[in-house]
């Protein structure tokens, strides 16, 4: 058990650092040329994801073809809108938002499945969405594409997660993945075709950095998973919050104002109550694999 739950610390330590590389091309390559790259450098791992019995088709077919289409439109959109909220907001910021994942499930799940939601619930929504006030402070700081980008990432990102819960756990891990990487790869590869930009060595460093440790985090988060149930492995994702303060403070030079840490506190505390919850009433993390 503590084993998964170090490796879930080290996956999305990964994931972390896989984001600040893509921030650290400050928007010199556009942002899905970035996720087109990144995508094709992420199927490094699909090796490593494979069960036995698996076959390289199964990237690509799935035993519900219409949940595959909605997690790789999620992984597209959900990429793009990450990449471009990085390049514009601090760290912090994006996580802050992207974080409203376990909420924005909770609003999914009332409405795509019809699930019984009780106060409690109802409370943590609130509470995080008064701390996507209290971070944005609408009237009072300017509000743009990033502040968007970052709240569309983290409802597609909850629509990729809705999806694996009407999945169920029959669904093959590799197609799972699979769909994320493959949105992304075609959705970035024709967006780009009209203003390709060559690379240069240095930004090919870069991009390098951010789809390869993006697989390696996917692989560490599948081992996780396996030595230790996912309801233990996902609030580890929140230690992400960290990371994104540490690289904004030394490498980037981003600064949090008082108020920005409060709402971010707000939202952390809700999002992680709405996950023990749904843990609580659904289970679902038990019949669900999480990549």
């Amino acid at each position: 058990m503590i084993k998964g739950v170090l490796l879930g610390f080290a996956s999305f330590a990964a994931f972390a650092i896989s984001d600040a590389f893509v921030k650290a091309l400050h928007g010199s390559v556009p942002p899905y040329e970035s996720v087109c790259i990144g995508a094709a450098m992420g199927l490094a791992a699909l090796p490593f994801l494979m069960d036995k019995g698996d076959r390289w088709r199964d990237v690509f077919v799935a035993r519900r073809p219409a949940l595959w289409w909605v997690r790789a439109l999620a992984g597209a959109v959900g990429n793009i809108c990450s990449v471009t909220a990085f390049t514009l907001l601090p760290m912090a910021e994006v996580f802050s938002m992207i974080f409203l994942m376990p909420i924005f499930v909770t609003l999914l799940s009332v409405l795509l499945l019809k699930e019984h939601v009780g106060w409690r619930r109802w409370t943590a929504v609130f509470v995080g969405f008064a701390g996507v006030l209290v971070v944005l402070r609408p009237g009072f700081r300017t509000l743009g594409l990033g502040h968007l980008a970052a709240i569309l990432c983290g409802i597609a990102a909850a629509g990729s997660v809705v999806a694996l819960r009407m999945a169920g756990g029959d669904e093959k891990r590799i197609s799972l993945y699979g769909a994320g990487m493959v949105g992304p790869l075609v959705a970035g590869g024709v967006l780009m075709l009209p203003r390709f930009v060559w690379p240069d060595p240095a930004q090919w460093s870069l991009l390098a950095g951010y789809g390869l440790l993006a697989g390696l985090a996917s692989v560490l988060l599948m081992y996780a998973t396996q030595i230790a149930h996912a309801n233990r492995v996902a609030p580890t994702q929140y230690s992400q919050m960290l990371w994104a303060i540490a690289f904004g403070y030394w490498f980037f030079g981003d600064h949090l104002d008082w108020p920005m840490l409060a709402g971010i506190v707000l939202i952390l505390g809700a999002g992680l109550f709405t996950l023990v919850r749904e843990e609580k009433v659904t289970h679902w993390w038990r019949r669900t694999k999480l990549i």
